[in-house]
């Protein structure tokens, strides 16, 4: 007779609203295992017991093919001594337990609850609130753990007996699915007008919502993770009038397609494009645009690029399929610069909303990717789907909050081994970004049973969010934000030993009190060395120049070229000619007037001069749409402009790009087409920060050629590309970032691994 074997099994990660605990049942009738499998705060227990070929074959499964949207950190196995049981039965879950818990993310629309969702016969015909365990609204309807419905947005809606029954059945797909619901028993739609009336309700609600769309009115929708306006992509007068509304005259709107062939008849679409669009993330996905796309231009004016997601909430689905329309822009309701809209949305921008029932707890943004050349997913927003994960790291956090930047705010949160990063925020310009910010720290602090003992903040003595820090009682660990890049792109490849980091970003505060922003480090979370960066120029006026980067160019000329700069200044921006003067004086008398020698300005000031971009409606427009100018045509390779690279004993290498600034200068007097200078300029940015870093390689054998490269600029894929090839070539190991943005929006990952270093060290 066969010995009987019994072993506990514990499953650490994203393994609550995943279906894990009714996967584990079917997994014990198929090996008839007897035992219990049951949740608590540190994850999923069971206990099984059977022959001892069926345990291990369990234990495999489980390991190589675990639930969908499951994802397992760690799984231990101890032997013990047997119950006997006579079945297998699923327990109710436990409020204890002391690990660092994970909280399950939203899901877009499974394909099962889309294909019952368009059955005339099934109870959820046209039902906008579908789900089951492999699909739903999770991380935004959680008011805290363990996952379970009392303890969720759903509390308020009492099951119906079908309901209650997929609810409680092992078998049933729906099994502890906590939103599950249908027309008998959840939440339901309405439909307002702009002075708050009621127009319709539940089905006439989409239909009527649909029309009103094709029709060129502009509907703020609530969504997963807050409301969104809406409007057809293809009515330019609605187009028009949502960015007058909101304020938005030239950055991007993301749109969403009807389906995946709908992208690919407007863009061109990758596989690993495809499958990301298709994920249970279901993020926006920057595609590039065809030429023969008829794809209104103002939807993102000036780039070959766009923004496509795909529907992943039913009611999505059901717009689309009580219209005729093809793709709808869908975009946040807020006004810009405000916190998203997730409670209700006033009205202001829309002229009519669709609503609905069902709470957001904790609102979340839509996740934005692109997937370069080689297939590699680089994220530009990480946040709806991929909120919240944890990442495991060998240093102790010891209860750390990192508070990232002011822009393209995430922040962090250390606990054990264990990083939590927190949504996407955004920028931090005023009191109620700020008091959103707050809010969500509160919400992860009392989900992960978390108080701060230790706080990193940003160098920079002006950043709103360093009010968190200075209102904190404890220990205050201040970091500097490129050596904070540089251990972000470091811990997202799990790299502990020191190594180079080319940081190329906007604007970052340096040890000196100048503007860093092109930097060659060396080190790692411990202590960095800065062997190299670009020559400082004076940037006119602060931020005024940043948000109009011709006074940024202006101050370049006129320092780089005292006799015969304000000549050139006035030649290229003519109707500037009192401003010119004016900065002339700024410069010269050195008024607020901050040094700075970042790859944003760089690009910036190049972009105004060739008459790109003289004036940024947003964060980064110049430098974008300067760089978008490399996927216009076909890339060749041109002769790079020249440049100096300057040694002096004792301190870090410089750039100097004056020669290269004055050529591209005469190249567009002489009408050189803009995408041969624009493409020498990228050749010439890469060549020289490679020869920068080979250059300090070379003098310095004793230093590993292992390299990070981190940065808002790096979101140009080309120069990522290029720079890597270069360096590659020379024997050189290059990483770039995989789960965190390059921008800012990753900068809390490097902070927090800093200050856990320093904490160590001091402790020692």
């Amino acid at each position: 007779m066969p010995m009987l074997r019994s072993v506990r099994i514990k499953v650490t990660g994203r393994v609550q609203g995943v279906g894990f605990r009714p996967f584990i049942y079917g997994l014990s009738r198929k090996y008839n295992i007897q035992g219990t499998v049951q949740n608590n705060l540190d994850g999923v227990f069971i206990q099984a017991e059977g022959e001892s070929d069926s345990i291990a074959s369990m234990i495999d499964h489980i390991q190589k093919s675990p639930p969908h949207l499951a994802k397992i950190i760690e799984m231990s196995v101890d032997e013990s001594l047997p119950s006997y049981f006579n079945d297998f039965k699923i327990v109710p879950s436990k409020r204890s337990g002391h690990a660092e818990p994970l909280i399950p993310a939203d899901a877009g629309l499974c394909n099962d609850c889309l294909r019952e969702m368009r059955q005339e016969s099934n109870r959820r015909f046209q039902y906008p609130f579908t789900n089951c365990t492999q699909c739903g609204p999770r991380y935004s309807i959680i008011r805290e753990l363990p996952y379970d419905r009392p303890h969720t947005a759903m509390d308020k809606f009492h099951m119906c007996i079908s309901c209650r029954e997929e609810y409680e059945s092992p078998t049933d797909r729906r099994h502890h699915a906590q939103p599950v619901c249908c027309p008998d028993c959840g939440p339901d739609l309405i439909l307002y007008d702009s002075n708050k009336k009621p127009v319709k309700r539940t089905q006439k609600a989409i239909q009527a919502a649909s029309t009103l769309l094709s029709e060129g009115k502009i509907l703020s929708i609530k969504g997963i993770g807050g409301y969104h306006l809406a409007c057809d992509a293809h009515n330019e007068k609605a187009i028009n009038e949502l960015r007058n509304r909101k304020n938005r005259p030239q950055r991007p709107l993301a749109i969403m397609a009807k389906s995946l062939e709908t992208a690919r008849k407007y863009c061109h679409v990758t596989e690993k494009e495809a499958e990301m669009l298709g994920s249970p993330e279901m993020p926006i996905v920057v595609l590039r645009k065809k030429e023969c796309s008829d794809l209104p231009e103002l939807l993102s004016p000036g780039l070959s690029t766009i923004g496509i997601m795909l529907p992943y909430s039913p009611l999505h689905h059901l717009l689309f399929e009580n219209s005729k329309l093809e793709c709808i822009v869908l975009t946040s309701s807020n006004p810009s610069g405000m916190p998203i809209y997730f409670k209700e949305d006033p009205g202001t921008l829309s002229d009519y909303i669709l609503t609905h029932n069902r709470p957001i707890l904790h609102p979340i943004d839509d996740s934005v990717i692109q997937v370069s050349q080689a297939g590699e997913v680089i994220f530009l927003r990480r946040s709806r789907g991929f909120i919240p994960e944890v990442f495991k790291t060998d240093y102790p956090l010891d209860q750390i909050l990192a508070l990232g930047g002011n822009q393209k705010n995430a922040f962090a949160a250390g606990k054990g081994h264990s990083i939590y990063m927190g949504p996407h925020i955004g920028d931090l310009e005023n009191q109620e970004m700020l008091q959103h910010y707050e809010n969500q720290v509160k919400h992860y602090n009392k989900w992960l049973g978390f108080e701060e003992k230790k706080i990193a903040a940003d160098s920079h003595p002006s950043y709103s969010v360093t009010k968190y820090a200075s209102d904190f009682k404890g220990p205050v660990i201040r970091v500097q934000h490129h050596h904070a890049h540089h251990v972000s792109c470091m811990a997202d490849n799990d790299l502990y030993e020191p190594c180079f980091g080319l940081i190329l970003d906007g604007t970052g505060y340096g040890d000196d009190g100048h503007i860093w922003g092109f930097e060659l480090l060396y080190g790692c979370a411990d202590s960095f060395e800065r062997l190299g960066h670009l020559t400082y120029t004076p940037l006119p006026g602060g931020e005024k120049a940043v948000k109009e980067p011709w006074r940024n160019a202006a101050g370049m000329i006129l320092h780089f070229w005292p006799g015969h700069g304000k000549e050139l200044a006035l030649k290229l921006f003519p109707e500037k000619a009192r401003e010119i003067s004016i900065i002339e004086h700024m410069v010269n008398k050195k008024i607020h007037t901050p040094l700075a020698g970042t790859c944003g300005r760089l690009f910036d000031a190049v972009s105004a001069i060739l008459g790109i971009c003289q004036i940024s409606t947003y964060e980064g427009e110049a430098a974008i749409k300067l760089s978008d100018y490399m996927y216009k045509s076909r890339p060749e390779f041109y002769k790079p402009y020249p440049f100096k690279l300057i040694k002096d004993s004792g301190v870090p290498y410089k750039l100097d790009f004056s020669q290269m600034i004055y050529q591209i200068i005469q190249d567009y007097f002489e009408t050189v087409p803009p995408a041969v200078i624009i493409q020498r300029f990228h050749q010439t940015v890469a060549s020289a920060a490679a020869k920068l870093i080979l250059c300090r390689a070379d003098e310095r054998p004793e230093l590993n050629r292992r390299i990070v490269f981190s940065g808002g600029s790096f979101q140009n894929l080309f120069l990522a590309g290029e720079l890597s090839r270069m360096l590659e070539e020379n024997g050189f190991t290059v990483y770039t970032h995989k789960k965190v943005p390059c921008h800012d929006g990753g900068l809390s990952l490097g902070q927090l691994m800093i200050a856990a270093r320093q904490t160590k060290a001091k402790k020692m």
